[in-house]
């Protein structure tokens, strides 16, 4: 009889956001004259720029040329991309990072879950938690994490961080050595961030106990305050240390058309052993590259139109993320984030748990939002909202939250 890989078997529940989509599909179905407003998964709702559009289109007429038309694309990704991205986000910032030290995939997600796989199988990981579920679950899949109390919502062999309120959601050294930690910022789900004194103590921790960074940049295109840095590598030695996932979604709308990209310094060795150069071998055997379509359109994001127009539509997520952030402190909710990211991380009132909290604000106000316990056991009590809905729901969304003021 054929075996199966029973790491699987140890996943508790569905993925988050699928256990949160059939809350809401049967709560719709028993309530269809109720209007739902979701703001918890983190999907874009406006449409991609006029510049990233004409480019597509460009390119879609090349690929209808025999003498423009374009198959496979390279294994790291097309070399006028990558350049452009080690000019633009990189060199342009004061990073030392080459064209060749970057490697375009079909999104951040994807790269952040197989990353694990060029790692020893008895690495020990230690994660921010609250967390980006991602980042555990395929460490799971993968053996790594030992077993699971349910009771406590731990894994036997993972080494938690505690983010929270008491400590400024900063997360402190770990009192056990962990091979692989992953750091997320601005962090996803609490919207919070990481200034470059903050950074620097892990890039120093990391290089004096030979540990590896894994950093999820995915939403820098939001940072607005100068001390807190748009790459890792801003911070000297992380070259030694770090390796960084970035992603077209959040700062381009790429999350229906999906486009990322992972960056692994050539100075980052286990003994004589480069991880780019693992991480080359694991693209060019299980990825067949991001299509020329796409990255073609990514082009356009680092023209001056791109940026412009990019530009605004960050703007435009960002006073969604005001309007949240206003509208519940004025319903006398304790608030965090929204600043440096378009998360937005409240308090559950009057000790409600994060599921509890879900389903009364989906039967009072029909507003979808994350429960903070699905991201970690420090994020119970704690729930998310994101900005990325439209603005006029994002404002009705507020409107029906402070009319529940005081009635719980």
């Amino acid at each position: 009889m054929f075996q199966i890989n029973e790491n699987y078997l140890k996943l508790p529940g569905s993925y988050l956001f699928s256990t949160i989509g059939k809350k809401v599909r049967a709560y719709s179905e028993a309530n269809p004259d109720k209007e739902v407003i979701r703001l918890g998964i983190g999907d874009v709702t406006q449409p991609l720029a006029p510049a990233i559009i004409r480019a597509m289109h460009e390119a879609v007429d090349e690929m209808g040329k025999a003498e423009t038309f374009h198959g496979y694309a390279p294994d790291l990704g097309y070399g006028f991309l990558r350049e452009e991205i080690a000019g633009k986000d990189y060199r342009d910032r004061g990073c030392n990072i080459s064209a060749d030290e970057i490697f375009i995939s079909d999104g951040a997600k994807s790269d952040c879950g197989n990353i694990q796989e060029i790692f020893s199988a008895d690495s020990r990981i230690a994660v921010c938690d609250p967390v980006y579920p991602v980042y555990v679950d395929s460490n799971v899949m993968a053996g790594r994490t030992g077993e699971y109390d349910e009771a406590a919502g731990v894994w036997s062999r993972v080494i938690y961080m505690p983010c929270t309120a008491d400590n400024g959601f900063v997360p402190e050294l770990p009192g056990e050595r962990p091979d692989l930690i992953y750091l997320c910022n601005p962090n996803n789900p609490t919207g919070t961030t990481l200034t470059r004194d903050q950074l620097k103590v892990w890039v120093d921790y990391a290089r004096r106990e030979g540990a590896v960074i894994l950093y999820d940049a995915a939403y820098e295109a939001y940072i607005s305050q100068e001390d807190v840095p748009h790459s890792i590598y801003e911070i000297r030695g992380a070259g030694e240390c770090a390796v960084e996932f970035r992603s077209f979604s959040k700062n381009a709308g790429f999350t229906g058309v999906r486009l990322g990209f992972t960056v692994i310094p050539k100075t980052l060795k286990c003994r004589d052993v480069a991880v780019r150069d693992l991480w080359a071998r694991r693209h060019g055997t299980k990825f067949n590259g991001a299509p020329y379509i796409v990255q073609k359109a990514a082009m356009a994001v680092y023209s001056d139109e791109g940026k412009a127009q990019l530009k605004d539509q960050v703007a435009y997520y960002m006073n969604n993320a005001r309007v949240i952030y206003e509208g519940l402190k004025s319903a006398g909710y304790e608030v965090y984030g929204g600043i440096n990211a378009p998360y937005i991380w409240l308090k559950t009132p009057s000790g409600m748990s994060s599921w509890e909290f879900f389903d009364w604000l989906l039967e009072h106000a029909h507003v979808v939002g994350t429960p903070g316990s699905g991201f970690g056991p420090s994020g119970e009590g704690y729930f998310r909202l994101t900005a990325f809905g439209t603005y006029e729901n994002t404002v009705k969304a507020m409107e029906r939250i402070r009319k529940l003021k005081g009635s719980l």
